[in-house]
């Protein structure tokens, strides 16, 4: 990783993936995902200035205008694409869950684990007791970053408790001042789970008259996101949170339909939530309300690789109807996986989907999905932050086609 100021100019790239077509402030969707108009083609440089990308053009041209500049980076032919966006990590936990594999394999539902034992509530109990959360913190950003993820939406939701997720919340914080890479954008989800001993209503109580007003004093979370599944917080205790939520400035991300159609989507375009997670089962008609309500579907190919299913997002589908779409890890204790690459080769090998719409997805649509503070991220465009990745290849595509080691030269972050 190389973190730098000032002027700096880029020449001699390969193909480079801009996606800075239309309303930048809007996701792409269908064709438009991975039309060629979307990369500019080898040779191309750009200028960053003050952590803003000011400039881009042939390389002649800013050489011509800009030679004498002293941070002149050569590429030599290697591919540029805009730095990912992990629009979905649970990033702050403790305590090792890697032995539910076997659980799993034995025929073991994911309901099953959590009675016996296992599942979120292990997590919660360990995290809890954990002394070195920040040090967890500070390694898996690093992870992340090398792997090429310059912003990372982070949940809280292994506190269970105002007390437990207000720390975890402020850890990210103190993240975020310290170390200022990649960005953190923090999620409050004390409705992840409920806590082993108390009825889901008396928990549903707790958190409207203790935790949120806590959580909404301490102002650090941008955003409030609910665990809305059968077995875990129905649709009227989500819909009653994230309206108290929306009431104390937070927006709304969801996890919605991941092991059934539980209507979560349908809420969540209610909602106006700005995504809603997993979405794998999903019906078609709340694909196109949360379409025409402004929902991002943020698909997690990670989590059904981890565990075995064979039910994938339609991602496809999407594409064909034009219904926005993102990407990301989902990285948490049955998923441990901070690869945005990783994601990307999941759903091109085994989806057979585009490699340049699955980049818009990690990118640009993901940006689109987070509070940005009018940081314009996700595209290499005039005016937006010039967080870059330098791939290995002169090739675009070869983001996501390298599983197992790493297709990046460099993660640029200019802040």
């Amino acid at each position: 990783m190389a973190q730098v100021d000032d002027m700096h100019i880029f020449v001699n790239a390969g193909a480079m993936a801009h996606f800075s077509t239309g309303d930048l402030t809007t996701p792409l969707v269908g064709l438009a995902m991975s039309s060629t108009e979307q990369i500019h083609p080898p040779g191309y440089g750009l200028v960053v200035e003050s952590g803003v990308i000011r400039k881009i053009a042939h390389s002649e041209e800013i050489l011509d205008e800009f030679g004498t500049v002293s941070n002149v980076h050569d590429l030599c032919g290697r591919a540029i694409i805009p730095g990912f966006v992990d629009a979905h990590t649970h990033l702050l936990w403790d305590g090792d869950r890697s032995n539910e594999i076997r659980m799993r394999q034995q025929g073991m539902s994911y309901a099953e684990i959590a009675a016996a034992g296992g599942g979120i509530r292990h997590t919660v109990s360990h995290t809890r007791a954990s002394q070195n959360l920040e040090e967890i913190g500070i390694e898996r950003r690093e992870i992340s970053i090398e792997n090429g993820t310059t912003a990372l939406e982070v949940k809280s939701g292994y506190g269970l408790d105002t007390e437990s997720e207000l720390r975890l919340l402020q850890i990210y914080d103190d993240l975020q001042s310290q170390l200022k890479n990649p960005r953190l954008y923090p999620t409050w989800m004390g409705a992840h789970d409920i806590p082993h001993g108390i009825k889901r209503e008396s928990y549903v109580e707790q958190i409207l008259s203790e935790q949120l007003p806590a959580i909404l004093e301490q102002g650090i979370a941008t955003s409030a996101d609910v665990f809305c599944e059968p077995g875990w917080f129905t649709i009227e205790d989500t819909e009653e949170i994230c309206r108290e939520a929306s009431k104390g400035g937070l927006s709304i991300r969801l996890h919605v339909d991941e092991f059934t159609n539980g209507d979560g989507l349908e809420l969540a375009a209610e909602l106006g939530a700005v995504t809603a997670d997993h979405a794998i089962h999903s019906s078609d008609d709340a694909r196109a309300a949360a379409a025409k309500a402004g929902t991002l579907q943020g698909f997690l190919p990670g989590t059904p690789y981890v565990m075995g299913s064979d039910a994938w997002p339609p991602i496809q589908q999407c594409i064909d109807e034009e219904w926005p779409w993102t990407l990301a890890t989902d990285f948490n204790p049955n998923c441990q996986s901070l690869s945005i690459p990783m994601a990307g080769s999941l759903v091109t090998h085994r989806l057979k989907i585009d490699p340049i719409a699955s980049l818009a997805a990690v990118t640009r649509n993901a940006a689109c999905g987070l509070n940005n503070q009018n940081r314009l991220q996700g595209v290499i465009a005039v005016g937006a932050q010039a967080n870059l990745i330098e791939l290995k290849s002169s090739l675009v595509e070869s983001w996501c086609q390298s599983p197992g080691h790493s297709p990046i030269e460099k993660t640029w972050i200019f802040d």
